[in-house]
């Protein structure tokens, strides 16, 4: 099996994986980071959203081998428990879960948007999210969550 060198929340790893895994499966079965979820498996759901050097990407449809090199950061990686990030935070406090597997995919496209647009309308949370499947029905909830994350973050950044 080919050698495979990744960057995953900030920490070199180093892997002999097949030149056809996903990046979705190294995570999961490799690294045993389950915050990326397995959901459609053709990159339509979002459920296994994480971040290829800061922009939200499907790792489901993305080879492990294509992101050699590249800054991979999953759920775990956004925040700790001791220092959850905005997104994280205001998810937690506006109760935006039901089943929560959507939550990892809504949850990192959300950081991606607001690390790009810090104070996004309405209508753009809504646009940034329309990819982003919950069959639970919580998008009010969510909708909130990224609104009071967005808030979140510009008074971490007054501070």
């Amino acid at each position: 099996m080919p050698a495979l060198a990744l960057s995953v929340n900030a920490r070199e790893v180093h892997l002999d994986v097949p030149r056809e895994a996903s990046l979705l499966h190294v995570l999961r079965n490799d690294l045993n980071l389950n915050g990326p979820k397995y959901g459609c498996g053709l990159g339509q759901c979002g459920a296994c959203t994480v971040h290829v050097d800061g922009v939200a990407a499907r790792s489901c449809v993305i080879p492990a081998h294509g992101v050699a090199g590249r800054h991979i950061t999953t759920l775990e990686g956004l925040g700790t428990r001791d220092s959850w990030h905005p997104v994280q935070q205001a998810f937690e406090q506006a109760q935006a879960a039901q089943c929560g597997y959507c939550l990892n995919g809504m949850v990192m496209q959300a950081a991606a948007l607001l690390a790009r647009e810090p104070h996004p309308s309405e209508a753009r949370i809504r646009d940034e999210l329309s990819g982003n499947l919950c069959r639970c029905g919580t998008h009010v909830e969510i909708l909130e969550a990224v609104r009071q994350a967005a808030l979140l973050a510009s008074q971490g950044e007054a501070a």
